[in-house]
């Protein structure tokens, strides 16, 4: 058994109906084994009713969600957070912003822990995580340690990205991919303090490294696979990529889930897929 280990997320499930149907056929295909469930997304139900039933070995993480959509906490609680009907009205950058203060934590916390308990009614989750890694924020990140602990969540994602180049030159020539490395160099300073506030939750673990925040938004069979080739020579680490596959031929991040092909060639880098759920049950520990 390796000791280099791999997990393939898909992000979103419960966000819409083509994301959970790529799910499904992801995990039909043996590729998908672990996802992060949206506690406020619209088709959140039929996912525990009639998506879960259907992938009983899928393993199931929270994906914090406070930047899109309806929050699960009444408006006039949260004002800092949503609008006067409900929905979640902060950027990216306000949220980071309105961090440093302590209602605005407050109320953060309010909705997070109606979304962790809404899942802890059906499932036990595995992992946390985050919707468009609004988690990653400093202070949004020590209060889902603390939150983490409390329920019992057992891995909570980190986003360091080590530095990679796919060869497909089209990747680069367009307006996603500068922006992406930005959000590398952002994701990469809050991840060193971020496991630093780790180490005062000795109950809680954390992949140690991401692929898939360089080319989000093209992310492909290519880029999973360069994006791990570079760990080829690496051993004792996890790390996870994270996908996106909406159900569509024309998706690429929806093709992933369907070649068993790049699952080899993972496998040939020294790889074991694994996901969290297991990695707990088998008390995974760095040699």
């Amino acid at each position: 058994m390796s000791n280099k280990k791999f997990i393939l997320n898909a992000d979103d499930l419960g966000l819409s109906n083509n994301i959970d149907k790529g799910v499904i056929d992801g995990y039909n295909s043996e590729i998908i084994k672990s996802a992060s469930l949206c506690a406020n997304g619209e088709t959140f139900l039929s996912v525990i009713n009639e998506i879960l039933p259907e992938c009983p070995n899928l393993c199931v993480g929270v994906h914090l969600n406070i930047i899109e959509g309806k929050a699960l906490t009444p408006a006039e609680k949260i004002p800092m957070l949503a609008d006067k009907n409900g929905n979640f009205n902060n950027s990216y950058t306000q949220l980071m912003l309105k961090s440093n203060q302590q209602e605005f934590i407050n109320q953060v916390e309010t909705e997070f822990r109606a979304q962790i308990e809404k899942i802890l009614e059906h499932i036990k989750p595995a992992h946390i995580d985050s919707h468009v890694h609004t988690h990653g924020i400093p202070k949004i990140f020590e209060l889902t340690c603390k939150l983490a602990q409390e329920y019992n969540i057992p891995y909570i994602r980190t986003q360091y990205e080590k530095p990679y180049i796919t060869p497909i030159l089209s990747k680069h020539l367009n307006l996603k991919y500068p922006v992406n490395q930005l959000k590398v160099i952002l994701l990469n300073s809050f991840t060193l303090k971020n496991k630093k506030t780790l180490k005062n939750y000795p109950n809680l673990k954390t992949n140690d490294y991401l692929v898939g925040v360089s080319y989000t938004g093209m992310m492909d069979n290519n880029t999973v696979e360069n994006g791990l080739k570079i760990f080829k020579n690496n051993e004792n680490i996890i790390v996870e990529s994270l996908i996106h596959p909406y159900y569509s031929e024309k998706i690429e991040e929806y093709n992933i889930t369907q070649n068993k092909d790049m699952k080899f060639k993972i496998e040939n880098f020294g790889f074991e897929f694994t996901t969290y759920k297991e990695l707990s049950e088998q008390n995974y520990e760095k040699i």
